[in-house]
Parts: structure tokens; sequence; C-alpha cells
């Protein structure tokens, strides 16, 4: 009996579809097919009920598949473990998947985790929803991040992902579960600084939309909050001064179409939550940035 058959068993009893389940582990079907025999063999019962229809675990498979699930599981661990002696904890890889709606969370979260763990290699890849899920079931990821779909959302306001609005926690509109362009008129704003031109650009473009372009008053991250703790104005700035913000008890977040309440980050990793500190710590700085954001997490 060899690891690789346990892995074509689970896979089968998975998919339970000997065709599917041959692609996934790359042999052909007739392959698959005589490796299972051989199982049946080598334990003396039968594990599959086969049909020209369908294809069924025995009361014998189901245990089984419990059985290699476990094996494989260890033989995983088993490896890791020997990997981290040789080579220590931090000289390992994390692969984090995550959409578009997720883009101002993940790579704010990645380049924190990274100034702290420097000798740890991290992927990000930018997929769908439904590709985040397929990756994450075969192991592909270690990590999806994905927002859920936001309904009935009110404001106008209609930002990129890398900007923020906010004003001082006494602000008249503070506490409003949306905000609407024309609520805006009546309040100075103040802009902030961005290192990146990009973002910067976005900013100006932002601010021309809020009609604010000939009076904003731009500073930055220290100058704008200052103006802001004393006043009636609300700021603009990028998801870089994120944390600031939402560190300081006086501030808070304005709630856009991309800030309410209803919208929720999901993340998902494949590891057991509390084995790994690495991937805690991660999934910490990922829920950090989206309280920032004002998206409700939600992590399994």
């Amino acid at each position: 009996m060899r690891f690789e058959q346990l892995e074509q068993f689970v896979a089968l009893g998975n998919l339970i579809h000997f065709r599917q389940a041959a692609e996934q582990t790359q042999i052909s079907t007739s392959a698959l097919t005589r490796s299972i025999q051989t199982l049946e063999d080598e334990i003396g019962c039968e594990l599959v009920k086969r049909s020209t229809r369908s294809v069924k675990l025995t009361e014998q498979g189901e245990l089984f598949l419990k059985y290699c699930k476990t094996t494989l599981s260890e033989l995983d661990l088993t490896k890791k473990t020997i990997k981290q002696s040789l080579f220590g904890r931090d000289n390992q890889k994390l692969i984090i998947g995550y959409t578009t709606q997720a883009s101002s969370i993940v790579p704010v979260s990645c380049g924190q985790f990274l100034a702290q763990y420097p000798n740890v290699k991290i992927e990000m890849q930018l997929q769908d929803e439904l590709e985040l899920t397929r990756k994450l079931q075969l192991g592909e990821i270690d990590i999806s991040v994905y927002l859920q779909s936001a309904n009935s959302i009110v404001s106008d306001i209609h930002l990129p992902d890398q900007l923020v609005l906010f004003v001082s926690r006494n602000h008249p509109l503070a506490n409003q579960d949306s905000i609407r362009k024309a609520e805006l008129t009546q309040y100075p704003m103040y802009g902030c600084f961005s290192q990146s031109k990009q973002v910067q650009s976005m900013l100006n473009e932002a601010v021309d939309s809020l009609n604010k372009s000939t009076s904003v008053k731009i500073g930055n991250i220290e100058q704008v909050i200052d103006g802001l703790k004393n006043s009636n104005s609300f700021a603009i700035a990028s998801i870089e001064h994120s944390k600031t913000i939402a560190q300081d008890p006086n501030l808070v977040f304005l709630k856009t179409n991309k800030a309410l309440d209803r919208e929720q980050l999901i993340v998902q990793t494949n590891h057991q939550v509390g084995s790994n500190a690495h991937i805690n710590h991660l999934l910490e700085l990922i829920e950090d940035a989206a309280s920032s954001s004002s998206k409700q997490t939600v992590t399994y």
C-alpha cells in the first residue's frame, strides 16, 4: 500500500467519480481502477460499489476513507515538521488568493506581515470567488479572501477601494448608515497626501467628483487629523493611512458604497486555526485591515 494509492482513494471518495478522480490525481481511469482493486485485495473487502451509472463507497470504504485522510494529514504535518527542523519556521511559503473587491485589504495586510516576517514568502493570487473555493479545497492556496456582495446600497459616492473618507467622532455625519454626495456639500474638506502617484491621482479625481477641488485643504496625515478634531470638516485619504485612522478613538470612517455594514469580508483557510502562528498572525492583520475599512469579517 503506497501513499499515492491513499491519495487516489481520497480523490475517489470525495468526487465519487472515477474519471474526475483520475484527472485530479493525474493518472488514467484504468490505472485508478487497478489501484482501487489492489487496495481491496490488500484489505480483503470491497471498498467501492460500482455500476454503469454510479459509484458508492461501502461501509468499509467509508471507514477506509477516514483512515486515508488521517494518514495523509499526519504525513503532511510530518513533512512540515521535518522541513521546519532543517530550515527554520520562517522559511515557508503562504499562498493567499483574493478577489478584486478585497484588493484594498489583502496587499496591505501582506505588506504588514512581511515587515514582521521577511523570511516568509507570500504569493498573492487575484481570482474570482469560484476559483478561490476550488483552489482552497484542493489545497492550492492557504487563505482565500473575498467580499460578500452588499445589498440595498444607498450611497451615491463611488470611491476606488484604495480611498477612504473619515471624520471626527463628533461630526454630524459620523453615525449615519450611508453618506450621499449632497450631504457633504456644506462641510469643508481635507485631502491627505499619498506616497503613490497612482493613488494620488485617484485622490485628485475623487476630490473633483465631490466638487471640492477649489476649496480642499491638503496636508499630511497628522495635519489632516488635527484639522478634523476641532471642526466639522471631512477628509479623504488612501488606505495606507487606514490603520492610523482606525487606531485613533476620535475618528470614524464614513460609510460609502464600499464601506457599509452589510458587506462582509469572508476569510477562509485550509489550515487548523491555532496550529500555525504565521497563518494566525496573517489572519489577524486581514481582520484589522477589514476593520479599518469598516468591513465586518467572518473567518473560518
